[in-house]
């Protein structure tokens, strides 16, 4: 995308994600790293090395900020090419930002909650961010089905990922790194995401590098 395009991004990733605030750069670069390590002990999260989900979100945790804050040497494999903007993340990051975000979903509640159980989806709205990365990461190296085999635990979680909108086909995407629909391998895996990126760039907004037609399962 143009680098206006990609500070929009940014911006809105923040609007969006809020408290969850992810820095492109510290889990693009943490996302490479998974997968050139996975299921060793250099991955940042894998199930085999930690007891329980909470243990290895936390472990997950300082690795991002490690990488984020540049803490830690780090390959320039990993670092080619993905988007930083310093002082934004540091903005976004922060600690004052997301404790106001916490604060406007809490207000939020405060307003439109109408039952009591509505308000146990605030923790949800405030953590979800590791809440989905434990659906992926611990959860998706543990259950489901897989198309092929590969050199790590990863598996589709559903045969419709109606809940992660396609990463929750993480067999495939170890499979293939570079290919921008997780999906597509068996009739009923649609990837919802790789849909919309397919109408972000027949509006021009954004372009995808096509390194794959669609692979056959194998097993």
């Amino acid at each position: 995308m143009s680098k206006f395009g990609e500070k929009l991004c940014f911006i809105l990733t923040w609007i969006t994600q809020g408290s969850n605030y992810l820095s492109a750069y510290g889990y693009g670069v943490m996302h490479r790293m998974h997968h050139a390590f996975a299921d060793t002990e250099k991955d940042p999260h894998s199930p085999k090395y930690d007891p329980n989900p909470l243990a290895m979100m936390w472990r997950t945790k300082n690795i991002y900020q490690q990488i984020n804050k540049q803490k830690i040497a780090i390959e320039e494999k990993f670092t080619k090419n993905v988007p930083q903007w310093k002082s934004f993340d540091k903005f976004a990051s922060s600690w004052y930002s997301r404790i106001g975000w916490g604060a406007f979903y809490t207000v939020f509640f405060i307003i439109f909650a109408e039952y009591w159980w509505h308000w146990l989806l605030l923790p949800v709205a405030i953590l979800m961010a590791p809440i989905h990365g434990m659906i992926i990461n611990w959860f998706g190296h543990i259950y489901g089905y897989v198309n092929f085999k590969v050199n790590d635990t990863s598996k589709n979680l559903f045969r419709f990922d109606w809940l992660m909108l396609g990463e929750g086909y993480h067999n495939n995407h170890h499979k293939f790194g570079g290919r921008a629909n997780f999906g597509g391998v068996r009739w009923h895996e649609i990837d919802v995401t790789y849909m919309i990126m397919l109408l972000l760039e027949k509006l021009g907004w954004i372009k995808m590098n096509r390194v794959m037609a669609t692979p056959k399962r194998e097993i």
